[in-house]
């Protein structure tokens, strides 16, 4: 990962986990978009307010998982988030999800900024300078 990575912690629900006991691949996509939340609100980076106020919101356009080991009900899970780059209109992330120190799902994951109408839209400058600071 890039910069220093965030990271906040998830406890495995009885709901997160399919038949078989262990957690459903989708909700590995829940727990990493709850940590790219978390990682940009740590950094003053409010994605409601960029949306009521600049019509300005993230979407994910690419995602490139591995699944390494599965979690299971009542596991402590820590997502790590960190920023990899950003270019025009796109913004880059690296995830991981891991039980103690072991990796259970790592993702790249390919933001793309867009008005609240759905066209693409550069990153805006300040926030710019903010994601600069991060890989520098």
């Amino acid at each position: 990962m890039t910069d220093t990575p965030d990271r906040i912690q998830i406890r495995v629900y009885y709901e997160d986990t399919d038949l078989a006991g262990i957690v459903y691949y989708a909700n590995y996509l829940k727990f990493i978009e709850r940590g790219r939340t978390e990682y940009l609100r740590a950094r003053g980076v409010e994605q409601g307010a960029l949306k009521a106020e600049r019509d300005l919101v993230f979407a994910a356009s690419r995602v490139v998982a591995d699944y390494v080991a599965p979690a299971v009900f009542d596991d402590l899970l820590t997502v790590e988030t960190a920023l990899v780059g950003f270019k025009g209109a796109r913004v880059i992330m690296a995830q991981q999800v891991l039980r103690a120190d072991q990796v259970l799902f790592r993702a790249e994951v390919t933001l793309a900024s867009m008005t609240g109408g759905g066209r693409p839209t550069r990153v805006p400058a300040d926030l710019c300078a903010i994601l600069q600071r991060l890989v520098d």
